[in-house]
This record gives C-alpha cells, sequence and structure tokens, in this order.
C-alpha cells in the first residue's frame, strides 16, 4: 500500500495549515528580535531604561500607568495569548484535537512535558530563593519550535508536526494555568467578580451565536482592565475570550445561499452583487475562524517579536556570565528544558500508546517522536514572560534568561541531531495489533 502524507490525504484542517505556516515562518523574526535585544542590552546602552519608561493612559480621575515593557507584557501580549485561545477552541472542535483518542497521546506528552522539567528545577532550587521560579522550565515556545521542524524539511513528517502543535496547545493551556494559580500574589475580589460577570454575559451571548466584533471588543478590553486591577494576570482573559468565540463547521444552508448569490454575481457582476456575496460568504465562516485570520499575522509577526525585544536582553559581562555558570536557576532551568522535557514527552507519550488510552498515526517512528520530544524544550516566550512574573532580584532574572538562551539552543541542536542520526529507526509508534482509525470526512452541518 502506498504511504502517503497528512497533507496530501487531507487530513490537516485549514486551521492547522494556517497556524504552522504563520507560527514558523515568524520564527526568524522572533530569534532575530532576540539577537537585537541582545546586541541592545551589551552594545548599544539605554535598553532597561528605554523599557522602563512610564507611560499612562488616564480616564478621568482614573488612570493606568505602566512602563513600556508591562504594557507590551500585560496588554499586547493578551491578543498573544487570545490566539491561543481561539486555536484551542477550534482545533477541540473541528480539528486535530476532536475526539477522546485523538487528544490523549499529545495531552499526555504535554502533562508529561510539564511535570518532569519542574521536578528536575525544583531538584536543585528546592527551598532556595529562586524555588518559586520552576514555571521557566515548562513552557515550550511553538513558533521557534515549529520554525526549527521547518528547516528539517523531509526529516520531519507531517503526522509529527500535527501531533506537536497538538501538544504545544495543551503545553500552553498548562502555563496559563500555571500563571493564574502560582503567579498571582493579591486578588481583588470585587475587580475579578466584575470580569467574571463580564466573562459570564459573553458566554450567554456565544450559546445564542450572537457576534458583533465591536461590543466583544470593548467587552474585551473592560474585561481586561478588571482582571489587571484584580491582581490575576491578564493573560487569562485572552485565552478566555479566544474559548468563547464561536467555532463551527459552516451550515449547509448558508453555503448553499453563497453559491446562489455567486452565481448571480457572475451574470451580473456589478458592486453591489459583489459586496453582497463577499458579505454572505464571510458570514458562513465562524467568528473564531475570522477572528484567528486577523489576529495571527499580529501575534506572530508583531506582538510575540515585540515581546522578546523587550524581555530578551540580558547583559552578558564577565560577572553576569559567571555568577550563572554557578548558578542552580541557571543549571535547572537547562537542565528542564534540555533533559526533563524530552523525558517528560517521551515517558508519557509512551504510556498513553502502551495503555491504548491514546493513538498516534501508524507511520511515526519512535526517532521522529523522540526528536520532537527533544525540540519541546525549547522555551522562549512563555519562559521569558514567567520569568518577568517570578522573579524581581535582577541578577535572578538575568541568570534566569541565560539559562533560557542556553536551554533553547541546546534543545534545538540535540533535537536536530536525533533527526540526523535516529529520524528514521526506532520502529512505528503505534502498537502493533492495534488497528489505527481512518480520518474523519469534514462536511458542512446541517
Amino acid at each position: 500500500m502506498a504511504v502517503v502524507t497528512l497533507a496530501e490525504r487531507g487530513d490537516l484542517s485549514d486551521a492547522a495549515r494556517r497556524f504552522l505556516g504563520t507560527e514558523s515562518g515568524s520564527a526568524v523574526l522572533l530569534v532575530g528580535a532576540a539577537v537585537v535585544a541582545l546586541l541592545w542590552a551589551n552594545l548599544g546602552g539605554g535598553y532597561e531604561t528605554f523599557w522602563h519608561t512610564p507611560l499612562a493612559v488616564s480616564f478621568g480621575e482614573s488612570a493606568l500607568d505602566l512602563d513600556l515593557r508591562h504594557w507590551v507584557n500585560d496588554g499586547l501580549m493578551v491578543l498573544f495569548f487570545l490566539s491561543v485561545g481561539l486555536e484551542i477552541a477550534r482545533e477541540t472542535t473541528l480539528g486535530e484535537l476532536r475526539g477522546v483518542r485523538a487528544l490523549a497521546a499529545p495531552a499526555a506528552a504535554a502533562l508529561g512535558g510539564l511535570v518532569v522539567p519542574a521536578l528536575f528545577f525544583l531538584a536543585l532550587n528546592a527551598g532556595g530563593e529562586a524555588a518559586g521560579a520552576w514555571g521557566i522550565a515548562i513552557s515550550t515556545d511553538t513558533a521557534v519550535m515549529l520554525g526549527v521542524l521547518a528547516l528539517l524539511g523531509p526529516r520531519c513528517p507531517d503526522q509529527l508536526r500535527v501531533f506537536l502543535l497538538a501538544l504545544a496547545i495543551v503545553d500552553d493551556i498548562g502555563a496559563v494555568l500555571a500563571i493564574a494559580l502560582f503567579y498571582t500574589d493579591e486578588v481583588d475580589l470585587l475587580a475579578l467578580l466584575v470580569a467574571v460577570v463580564l466573562l459570564a454575559g459573553l458566554l450567554a451571548l456565544r450559546w445564542v451565536r450572537f457576534w458583533r466584533t465591536p461590543f466583544y471588543a470593548v467587552a474585551g478590553i473592560l474585561c481586561w482592565v478588571a482582571v489587571l486591577r484584580s491582581g490575576v494576570h491578564p493573560s487569562v482573559v485572552g485565552v478566555a475570550l479566544g474559548l468563547l468565540v464561536n467555532a463551527y463547521a459552516p451550515r449547509r444552508t448558508e453555503m448553499v445561499e453563497a453559491v446562489r448569490i455567486g452565481k448571480n454575481f457572475l451574470l451580473d457582476p456589478t458592486p453591489e452583487r459583489a459586496r453582497t456575496a463577499r458579505a454572505v460568504a464571510v458570514a458562513a465562516v465562524s467568528p473564531n475562524e475570522r477572528l484567528q485570520q486577523a489576529i495571527q499575522p499580529w501575534s506572530s509577526y508583531v506582538i510575540v517579536p515585540l515581546f522578546v525585544l523587550a524581555n530578551a536582553g540580558v547583559v552578558l559581562s564577565s560577572e553576569t556570565l559567571s555568577a550563572a555558570a554557578t548558578s542552580m536557576l541557571t543549571w535547572g532551568i537547562v537542565l528542564g528544558l534540555v533533559v526533563g522535557k524530552p523525558i517528560g514527552v517521551a515517558a508519557a507519550t509512551w504510556i498513553a500508546l502502551r495503555t491504548g488510552l491514546g493513538r498516534v498515526p501508524d507511520t511515526l517512528r519512535w526517532g521522529q517522536l523522540m526528536g520532537g520530544a527533544a525540540l519541546s524544550g525549547i522555551g522562549f516566550t512563555v519562559a521569558l514572560f514567567v520569568t518577568e512574573l517570578a522573579l524581581t532580584d535582577e541578577l535572578l532574572v538575568a541568570e534566569a534568561k541565560i539559562g533560557i538562551l542556553a536551554g533553547s539552543v541546546l534543545a534545538a541542536l540535540s533535537g536536530w541531531l536525533v533527526f540526523r542520526l535516529a529520524g528514521e529507526r526506532g520502529g512505528q509508534c503505534a502498537p502493533s495489533g492495534l488497528p489505527t482509525l481512518p480520518p474523519r470526512p469534514w462536511r458542512p452541518v446541517d
């Protein structure tokens, strides 16, 4: 029987294709932003001074006063987490994560990749002043990971890319929960209650499929302000809003209407009929996919690189490098990313497959999975994000950033080496004798 790829069989959802393409392309900008930040901090001068510049927004007697770095971290990054929430909602409803067994293996892999790195980190830092920074070592940077996978070419099959995409989505959920539960100091219950009421109102509108972009935008901004005032990190708002946006397949009646209007336009191509045809076609697409298409390029090509530019700059002087070389914080992050991540991902996947709880495509080999597990140790965006939340001492922050940079580079190199030496080895991941489930054909909703 001829072996065909997922892309050739059409098993990839449109959302997954867009996500893979956009995120892998943005990896170049992300790495470039990190290089610029390092050069700026070490050669240009004024890096910290610039990002600590205050910027206030006033509404009557009320004012929101943050420095530039916090406007990026607490403001713009909410749109990044919004795109994560949209992707989670889309993939669990219509994409690669629908179905218990399809989700079980990557979910187990993500859970192992969250727990084991934290244990490695705490093995070196438990009881120390940096013990609370364990969240730095648990995250996977999807953009850079998929960028490295793109460079591997045929060595990385589409099946593995989809598996790692699903893993990264569940990993993002875990990282956001960690931020919300463990990196919130004090909570203003009244402000939090206001945010919950706003989200509940949007949830009610979701069930009646009411969608007006300006209305959701205003409600989202008010919810962000309330959560920011509450003390909970506003990244949670982004994911929550993304999950509340409806994702559904086009209804058959809407598609038939779009075809009819399109035929009318072909018979009489006037501007009025063109506008009508476009409006009907757009209305057939769910709000989730429309919002993804609008936000994803901004998130991948502007917001995340800007975030890295604002946070990756660390002075690589002889003092900071020597301190990092003997720092348990730095080594805990490196070991968590380079050793803990692949062990956690591979072991949890093996357990899910051997117990029959999950499944993966039957053509996926263990050598490929091990290479992907190694690449999942590339922790960058969320790792830097947690660093700013978990640590206040400037020396510890510098040591953590050096650990993130070193660990991510080593994880990328180790993943490339595994693919090169053992990518086609190790046998198939799917247990012998277990049938693989055929892909479910897509069809519009009646």
